[in-house]
């Protein structure tokens, strides 16, 4: 098995967070991900890849506060996330 080529993996990954299927999310992550995936190295894209396993409701309660992070997530590319506003 060979081992996907990072820029790939990246657009891979960019697809993956424009289309979730809440709004909400895919403004987010979507543009969370533009701007940040390039600066990503190989764990922290692991770290974005994890997120996107899981559901919009959590990762918006969890961005908000509203919940607390699962340790799983508390990562240095959530911590990105929490600072990151949408721009508008």
């Amino acid at each position: 098995m060979t081992e996907e080529p990072i820029t790939l993996r990246r657009k891979r990954i960019l697809h993956r967070s424009r289309y979730r299927g809440c709004l909400e999310c895919d403004l987010l992550l979507g543009r969370f991900t533009a701007r940040y995936i390039d600066r990503l190295d190989d764990v922290e894209l692991g770290q974005l890849e994890a997120l996107l396993e899981e559901k919009d409701r959590d990762i918006l309660a969890w961005y908000t506060g509203r919940d607390p992070l699962p340790a799983r997530h508390d990562n240095r590319v959530f911590a990105l996330l929490r600072r990151f506003e949408i721009p508008t």
